[in-house]
């Protein structure tokens, strides 16, 4: 038998050589089950070699030369294609069968260089950017969003700044939001309602002060807006806008370039804000005991779209003092000049 199915006996001659000194001789190649018999044309044996240490020393020329070993003397040479074949193709399910704990490293390898890869491309970049946020300084994101303010000034016109009606505004967010109240900024065009800005700024369009007869609506809108910067923090927000080499920037010089500023600025007076949830709103007026029918009817004179926000107004039924004076909401109202 030998070692491949379809051969019961598979011979050839060759060429051997015992060793480097040693003339060639002509012998008889015989392919055993698990060896490579080299006889003498009398049939007598002179060397077996175990199939699965035999070594080609020349591969894909012909005639093949072959070796027992990698180490050894001893050489074949085989012209026959059969037998070549056949020695080949032993030899090729040996390897495979053979362990291969270099092959191992280089999966692994590959593995761990395609999951550095994916974490420099989807988790580095965003991770950068949320650390440069959380580490930036008060004073830091104050300059920051004083910039942005400045830039949306250039757009939309200086801030409406009547001595009167700031101090009635001031005395609106302390009044909503308690301590840590944000600075609210009247600017007199804005697409938008509401933006936030880093450094605890809120600003608003002036129709909020303007086009209302109390000081709900302007409180359900800072109220909502509050809760935007929370869920989204204006400072990440930016950073993610700008891109990664922005925030490389101002993570190693504290500075960030003019032209993303603008741009941000541009955004935040054009582009629509996202949705808060609704039972996030109704918990937020409720800790501020604020309605939510005056903002409600703000976004939808008819109700009709935010049935949700009237009936489940959490004030309904329930009395609170006045948000401020009739005097202090005048002032407010003449924030831009009256």
């Amino acid at each position: 038998m030998t070692a491949l199915s379809e051969y019961q006996r598979l011979e050839s001659t060759g060429l051997w050589r015992e060793t480097p000194d040693s003339q060639r001789r002509e012998v008889v190649i015989s392919l055993g089950d698990a060896t490579l018999v080299i006889s003498t044309m009398a049939e007598t044996a002179l060397s077996h070699w175990s199939l699965p240490a035999v070594k080609r020393l020349n591969s894909g020329k012909i005639p093949a030369l072959y070796a027992p070993d990698g180490e050894a003397d001893e050489l074949l040479e085989i012209s026959d294609a059969d037998m070549i074949d056949a020695i080949e193709r032993v030899r090729n399910a040996i390897e495979k069968r053979r362990p291969h704990p270099g092959r191992l490293r280089l999966w692994l390898g590959a593995f761990l260089s395609l999951v550095t890869l994916l974490i420099c491309i989807f988790w580095l970049p965003s991770a950068l950017t949320r650390q440069t946020a959380e580490m930036l300084p008060a004073a830091s994101r104050t300059d920051i969003g004083q910039n942005i303010l400045a830039e949306m000034a250039d757009l939309s016109g200086r801030p409406c700044a009547s001595p009167g009606g700031v101090s009635a505004m001031r005395d609106l967010s302390s009044t909503v939001f308690g301590q840590r109240a944000p600075q609210v900024i009247v600017l007199p065009s804005t697409a938008q309602a509401t933006a936030s800005l880093p450094g605890n700024v809120i600003v608003v369009n002036r129709s909020l002060v303007e086009d209302y007869e109390g000081p709900e609506v302007l409180a359900g809108f800072l109220l909502v807006e509050d809760l935007r910067r929370r869920i989204q923090d204006p400072m990440l927000y930016l950073l993610e806008r700008s891109g990664l080499m922005a925030t490389g920037r101002l993570l190693t010089t504290g500075e960030i370039d003019e032209s993303h500023l603008r741009a941000h600025a541009a955004s935040l007076l054009t582009t629509a804000p996202f949705d808060v949830e609704l039972p996030l709103i109704l918990a937020r007026f409720e800790r501020a005991g604020i309605s939510t029918e005056p903002y409600a009817y703000a976004l939808d004179l008819t109700g009709e779209t935010v049935l949700d926000l009237i009936e489940g107004d959490p004030m309904r039924g329930r009395l609170r003092a006045p948000l401020m004076s009739d005097q202090q909401w005048i002032s407010l109202q003449e924030i831009c000049g009256g």
